[in-house]
């Protein structure tokens, strides 16, 4: 009894010297950002402004409930010296960092943590970085902050040209540093390829606190930041992308079929069909309830676009009735909001419907699943009360023209279609049977998709895949561990992940950018026995 006594005793001495040690290193840590940064751009958690600054781009609200564990503070930066001074004063007091551009990781990692025992962290926001800067001319370039929303580049992209555009997503909220990070593709793809195929140069805060370029990064850095996903190798500032040619009027379409309307049918031609049309063209498929809505753009007229359709989908029905002729600027808002929306509406930092509790996963499809799948799906998966949807979108054309070691994104050659499976809902209490349905339709899902491994999109981020784990590192410190890391990683990356392992150790080999799933440091032991084969293979 006295030995447990003593034992009870010393761990409380323990624990409140590391409550203690932690509570000094967050003073500390504010203190030295205050030194450097306005306070105007600095919000603690008792600033009365931290709630609504936290919640200005949470775009779902199961991470904002009184459990969920906040950040230190917020730091709004406004140019590259503020967030020097951010890494600087995290590194030297104990406080990592997570990076937030547009509030849409699936997880909500970019501005908190899933563990309750996390130490502090402070978030650094890049909202009000969110210029951009449009070039003409051969080849036409733009750079963007990380801060600027899609809507923003596209809308002062088609101000300077309608016939230029760039290969990013459809939602106009989405933040660009994330999701060039971990790939981005949208109604471009089979034309254009990825966002960050587009990407040929970048300012990133590293570890270190300094400013590095694509030539002082390096190019194992540079290849890693295009696609590796958010939140592992810095902090990315700003990036030049290749903007990308289209007509001055494409042609988009909306046709929906029930399930009494042969959609099962249509579906399961199309995941044949869809990745071998012209590149010009891609169709995807928004599956909901007993519908099945396909969208479409096409990098031409509805005259060009119709003799296609009825020869390889007639099924569809697709008559001039459905065509839409437009600039390319003009489709982003038709064929996200609807009909009745402006371009001007791309330009809201919020819309409607975007702060919805939701949970999302993905896979990737490279044998057409069997028409009888299909029926089921819709029969006994999407008719559920609390069902989901799914969005099919098809690959081929120029993405599969890259080599999968490229980038880091690998799903490239040989993929016919991705899913994302998607679940909404209104309160808290509904969280339990709406997730359940994503998490049950995915093990359905697990015969007829890809496999070994089971791929998915970063983008989609999904816990559920795994999470890190911190391990002991060299001088006395920790790092997060490559095997368990594998565990998702090698989901989202394939074999790309080792050489992202690797790319993370030359940049940040103390592990300081760290999340649930950041890329983890490999250990140097690793790396010179396996430099070799990565560069054969380049």
């Amino acid at each position: 009894m006295a030995s447990s006594r003593i034992m009870a005793l010393a761990m409380l001495v323990i624990s409140s010297f590391f409550f203690l040690s932690a509570h000094a290193s967050s003073d500390s840590f504010l203190r030295c950002l205050s030194g450097s940064i306005p306070s105007q751009l600095l919000f603690t958690q008792t600033s009365p402004s931290f709630g609504s600054i936290l919640a200005s781009s949470v775009r779902n609200p199961r991470f904002l409930t009184p459990a969920t564990v906040r950040p230190l503070c917020i730091v709004t930066v406004t140019n590259a010296s503020h967030v020097q001074a951010a890494v600087v004063c995290g590194r030297t007091h104990g406080v990592r960092l997570r990076v937030r551009s547009g509030g849409h990781d699936y997880e909500g990692l970019s501005y908190r943590s899933a563990r309750a025992d996390a130490p502090p962290f402070a978030v650094v926001d890049l909202a009000r970085l969110r210029s951009v800067r449009v070039t003409r001319g051969s080849p036409a370039t733009a750079w963007v902050d990380s801060g600027a929303q899609l809507g923003e580049l596209y809308y002062a992209i088609g101000k300077v040209s309608d016939r230029l555009a760039f290969p990013g997503g459809l939602c106009p909220t989405v933040g660009v540093g994330g999701h060039f990070s971990g790939g981005g593709f949208g109604m471009l793809l089979r034309r254009h390829g990825l966002a960050a195929d587009q990407v040929v140069d970048a300012l990133l805060v590293d570890a270190e606190g300094r400013l590095l370029d694509r030539n002082t990064m390096g190019q194992d850095i540079f290849w890693a930041m295009r696609g590796g996903g958010g939140g592992s190798f810095g902090i990315v500032l700003s990036w030049r992308v290749n903007l990308v040619a289209v007509p001055p009027k494409v042609t988009a379409f909306n046709v929906k079929k029930t399930v009494q309307e042969g959609a099962v049918d249509i579906v399961a031609k199309w995941q044949e069909v869809a990745p071998a049309l012209p590149d010009d063209l891609l169709v995807r498929v928004i599956a909901q309830g007993q519908d099945a809505n396909f969208q479409a753009l096409y990098l031409g007229s509805c005259d060009a676009l119709l003799p296609v359709m009825r020869s390889r989908l007639p099924e569809l029905g697709v008559d001039r009735t459905h065509c839409k002729e437009m600039t390319w600027l003009q489709s982003v808002p038709f064929i996200y909001l609807g009909s009745g929306a402006t371009v001007e509406d791309i330009l809201k930092r919020n819309l409607s419907g975007d702060a919805r509790f939701s949970k999302a996963t993905s896979d990737y499809v490279r044998q057409a699943i069997s028409r009888n799948v299909w029926a089921d799906i819709f029969r006994n998966w999407l008719a559920k009360p609390n069902a989901g949807l799914m969005i099919l979108e098809p690959y081929g054309g120029r993405i599969a023209g890259v080599s999968d070691s490229a980038t880091p994104f690998p799903h490239r050659s040989g993929v016919l279609y991705n899913i994302q499976y998607m679940n909404f809902w209104g309160s808290a209490g509904e969280e339990a049977g709406r997730t359940g349905w994503v998490r049950d339709v995915l093990a359905f899902m697990a015969p007829h998709v890809s496999k070994n491994p089971r791929a998915a999109y970063v983008n989609y981020r999904d816990l559920d895949l795994g999470q890190n784990v911190v391990v002991s590192g060299g001088a006395g410190g920790n790092v997060t561990s490559f095997e368990a890391g594998r565990v998702w990683g090698e989901k989202y990356y394939k074999g790309n992940f080792r050489r992202l392992a690797m790319a993370k150790a030359q940049i940040d080999p103390s592990d300081y950018f760290r999340s649930e799933q950041s890329i983890p440091p490999i250990g140097n032991q690793l790396i010179s026995t396996n430099v070799e084969r990565v560069d054969h293979a380049e």
